[in-house]
């Protein structure tokens, strides 16, 4: 097997976040799912954005956050995901390579726009999103790279994604290089809505092509259609080499065949949950690919995790190599 060109290659939705404050009665008159991720089309879109108090735009989606999360976590990180040849696909594609991401991805030309996900975030810290998905849902096995997959150490997939068939194949298609090339396969569920959709579609994927399942309590017991979280977590370990279970305050739960190893939350003043999840991912993948005891890379995640949840926003605001510099 060749040395590894980056640790990590992810491949998600390229979407740009407004994130902005607002209050419970704002999702009353928009109908809105406190917590949840809704579709939306171009029309409530441009009402939502419009109605919206002043927030801050960045480069976001699930994966691309866990992808510069990590890179700020000192990882070698690439990216491949969808946008337009517009303003806002710009300002993702300067965000992602500022956080010294590789973007090697080509833009959409003549089609829908970038993606953009509305969030609104309450003052419990809960984030309500309304997602625009526009120009990264065309993402195809043309924009899978097959050398660049076979040269991250582990190639991490967007549930999100998994809505499109043409991304489906893009799924498969990084999956099989980057088998082919011994490295690993991670998947992130991503919501349980996801999950409610493409069930028996997602099982397929995680039992015959991941190594690595990513997962909230809710997302698992969803996928195995099981009451509680012991039995959920249980037929993932059967399925993948790696089962990394998240649960909120309660901390984590990695098991690797017959170990299992729990980690407690880290510490932290929850203002926005807004990519917890993703930022956890990035630590441990961060810790995985550096050969990290598992314990550690969920430490990392941990860190990672309370760090995000502590301010407005996705993307770190510390220096998350100081924060962790205890644990590495």
């Amino acid at each position: 097997m060749a040395d590894a060109q980056f640790d990590i290659l992810g491949i998600g939705n390229a979407i740009v976040d407004v994130v902005a404050r607002g209050e419970d009665s704002f999702l009353s008159r928009h109908d809105m799912r406190k917590g949840a991720m809704m579709l939306v089309d171009a029309e409530a879109a441009e009402r939502i954005y419009a109605a919206m108090p002043p927030g801050e735009e960045s480069s976001g989606g699930s994966v691309a956050n866990t992808c510069a999360v990590a890179a700020g976590l000192g990882a070698r990180v690439t990216y491949f995901g969808k946008v337009a040849d517009d303003q806002l696909g710009q300002v993702f594609s300067r965000d992602m390579r500022a956080s010294g991401v590789h973007f090697p991805s080509s833009p959409l030309i003549g089609g829908a726009p970038t993606a953009r996900c509305l969030i609104i975030v309450t003052p419990d810290g809960q984030r309500t999103m309304n997602t625009f998905l526009g120009a990264c849902v065309t993402l195809d096995q043309s924009d899978v790279d097959e050398s660049i997959a076979a040269a991250a150490l582990v190639t991490y997939l967007e549930g999100y994604l998994f809505d499109p068939p043409e991304a489906q194949k893009a799924f498969y298609k990084a999956a099989a290089a980057a088998h082919a090339a011994g490295r690993q396969v991670a998947l992130s569920l991503s919501d349980p809505f996801c999950v409610d959709r493409h069930r028996a579609a997602f099982r397929e994927l995680v039992a015959g092509h991941v190594d690595i399942l990513f997962a909230n309590e809710m997302e698992i017991t969803s996928l195995y259609e099981e009451n509680t979280f012991a039995t959920a977590a249980e037929a993932a370990r059967h399925d993948v080499a790696l089962a990394v279970l998240t649960r909120s305050e309660a901390g984590s739960v990695v098991l690797r065949g017959a170990e299992v190893v729990e980690i407690g939350p880290e510490p932290a003043r929850v203002v926005d949950t807004t990519g917890a999840g993703d930022a956890y991912a990035a630590g441990f993948l961060v810790g995985l690919t550096a050969g990290r005891p598992l314990a550690v890379c969920g430490r990392l995640g941990s860190i990672a995790a309370a760090e995000i949840i502590s301010h407005y926003g996705a993307r770190p605001e510390a220096d998350l190599r100081k924060l962790v510099a205890a644990w590495v």
